[in-house]
């Protein structure tokens, strides 16, 4: 099987290329803007791809024909995206219009092929009224960003592809280069060096393992499963609980951490107060079954203390 990746430079695209590049079933496609910035080089094909110029997209997918592709790639930055709307539109909503498309025509070239589909979405599409929720609760966005991942969503739907939908919520986990950080990470650097942080408790979510959310996409990979699945944690919280739990297993100062409300943090984007998923379907179709997040940390730590980090 041709499992193609894209935005293999980021968190997700990350684990997935690890967890498939040794597979002796699968044929592993990285693809991402500029250089692969992946550590480890053996045991999978990389090619440069920039998904929002459509004559590029066409070119790799034609090169490789796969079996599936799994859109990992967006502008995640909902702040961002919310004052450069032109680059959000383009990379969240444009770019999987230029691979529906890609994969459509190919389909019509190349008799007896079929793609897979598998598009990475999120719980902004949202607007937090209520949670954990199901596959079938209606969206309503608060934010561009969730405006063009829910238009991303539409063009999949709409397509004459076999698709699947991955929706996640909050993922958190260690990349190669250690450029970005989460919210595990965060909290313990200020508390480890005595800093008062400000946490909101009126956020409600279902944190998620970078690796279950690949397992995720590789069971709906592998199963050829089609239509959406909540792929997320397992533990529902609120931002200010996830804190706790942190400074819980590293023993550190609990009493640092004050408690804050979503208005006082001044952020151009409106974020959905309650998400988080209920994951039913995926552990009934799929057989996903997700790390607990206190399990989560401890496999961060793990990661931490191999990169010589801890």
């Amino acid at each position: 099987m041709k499992i193609l990746i894209t935005g293999s430079n980021g968190l997700l695209g990350q684990k997935l290329v690890y967890k498939l590049r040794n597979k002796a079933s699968i044929q592993c496609i990285a693809t991402a803007r500029g250089e692969n910035r992946l550590l480890q080089k053996e045991g999978y094909t990389y090619e440069s791809l920039d998904i929002t110029n459509a004559e590029q997209v066409k070119s790799v997918f034609s090169a490789y024909l796969p079996d599936v592709v799994i859109n990992t790639a967006a502008m995640t930055n909902v702040d961002a995206c919310e004052t450069d709307r032109e680059g959000a539109k383009l990379m969240n909503a444009d770019s999987v219009k230029f691979q529906v498309e890609a994969l459509e025509q190919l389909q019509k070239n190349h008799p007896g092929y079929r793609a897979h589909f598998i598009h990475l979405s999120t719980d902004f599409i949202f607007d937090g009224s209520k949670g954990p929720l199901d596959e079938n609760e209606t969206p309503h966005p608060l934010s561009y960003y969730a405006e063009t991942k829910l238009q991303a969503e539409q063009t999949v739907i709409g397509s004459s592809l076999k698709w699947a939908i991955a929706r996640t919520v909050l993922v958190y986990g260690i990349v190669d280069n250690m450029s970005r950080s989460n919210i595990v990470l965060w909290v313990k650097s200020n508390l480890e060096q005595g800093k008062t942080i400000t946490v909101v408790d009126d956020q409600f979510r279902t944190p998620t393992l970078a690796e279950d959310l690949a397992d995720g996409c590789i069971l709906i990979a592998e199963k050829g499963a089609t239509g959406i699945y909540n792929i997320s944690g397992k533990d529902f919280y609120s931002i200010l609980e996830m804190a706790h739990v942190v400074a819980d297993y590293y023993k550190l100062d609990k009493s640092l951490i004050k408690a804050g409300k979503s208005e006082d943090i001044k952020q151009p984007a409106k974020r959905p107060p309650i998400t988080g998923f209920i994951i039913d379907k995926a552990k009934r179709d799929l057989g996903y079954s997700p790390h607990s997040f206190t399990e989560g940390i401890q496999l961060l730590e793990a990661q931490l203390k191999a990169m010589g980090k801890a």
